[in-house]
């Protein structure tokens, strides 16, 4: 395992001396994983640390996540975002639809686990875990395949499923249906590459058979709110009211009453919370912070 100081890093430091941000990399299945820690007054990690995860082929230095980052430094909150592989080695910046796909949604389950091991090893004495869109769904899949982990869970914008609604998004999306594709890749071996496909946000991509066929298989377990109906972990659920990515999502969440899950709507906010809906986000987290 590496520890790593980019040259960024070096530059936050000399122009503070509340906060100091390092990459940090780590071994897994044989890929190189990073992901920036941000610490407080240059501490050592210990006590409360939260651990960041970015949405569908993303990326840790996303606005919304180095906002996030910035934001509970400025609480004197240390936190970790992290980067998911896609299954590329050391990977850094947005997935490139150019190339190939062999990555799968589960994947990010097991890397979550991986990193929280890694802070837990650092010194960190409690783990809350934050998601932003695809990754809240896959936060929240985390936290239920790995109960009594995490000391709570944030998941911002989560992304919600259904079978139809997938179905009808592929058709609007590629003008195709998605049914005989499915049935396809299911039909391959699961390193078969299916060339010139629609594949989440990528036009006429090559994907493995085992790729698509993880993305795209029905499974309940992709609806976050459906996660969320059970869990005994204490969740705060952020909404944007003019989020048009996951639109449904006050519908959804209305039918979860679990006691130990609440849910805020930030009035003009979108999918990414961007400005003064930023500052209002994580004045929403740290309340919820502050009654664990």
């Amino acid at each position: 395992m590496s520890r790593t100081a980019t040259f960024a890093a070096c530059c936050a430091l000399a122009l503070s001396t509340t906060t100091f941000a390092e990459e940090v990399t780590l071994e897994h299945n044989g890929l190189t994983l990073n992901a920036n820690l941000q610490l407080v007054e240059g501490q050592p990690l210990s006590g409360r640390v939260a651990m960041i995860t970015h949405g569908t082929l993303a990326h840790n230095g996303m606005e919304i996540i180095a906002t996030l980052q910035e934001l509970l430094a400025d609480e004197e909150i240390p936190s970790l975002a992290i980067n998911l592989s896609l299954g590329l080695d050391n990977r850094h910046g947005m997935y490139d639809c150019a190339v190939p796909h062999d990555h799968k949604h589960t994947d990010a389950v097991d890397e979550i686990n991986h990193w929280h091991q890694w802070l837990k090893d650092q010194g960190a004495a409690e783990v809350i875990t934050i998601g932003h869109s695809r990754g809240g769904n896959q936060v929240a899949w985390y936290n239920q395949d790995h109960s009594g982990q995490s000391l709570a869970q944030v998941l911002i914008a989560p992304a919600t499923w259904s079978e139809a609604g997938a179905a009808e998004n592929y058709q609007n999306r590629y003008q195709q249906p998605l049914q005989p594709l499915l049935e396809q890749a299911q039909s391959l071996s699961p390193d078969k590459a299916m060339k010139n496909t629609g594949f989440i946000y990528c036009q006429d991509s090559t994907v493995s058979a085992g790729s698509f066929v993880n993305y795209y298989t029905p499974d309940q377990r992709l609806n976050t709110p459906t996660l969320l109906q059970q869990t005994s972990l204490p969740t705060l659920v952020l909404i944007g009211s003019e989020d048009n990515t996951v639109a449904n999502l006050p519908e959804a969440m209305a039918e979860v009453s679990t006691a130990a899950v609440q849910s805020v709507t930030i009035d003009g906010a979108d999918h990414y919370f961007r400005d003064l809906y930023a500052d209002e986000m994580i004045e929403h987290i740290v309340e919820f912070m502050d009654q664990l």
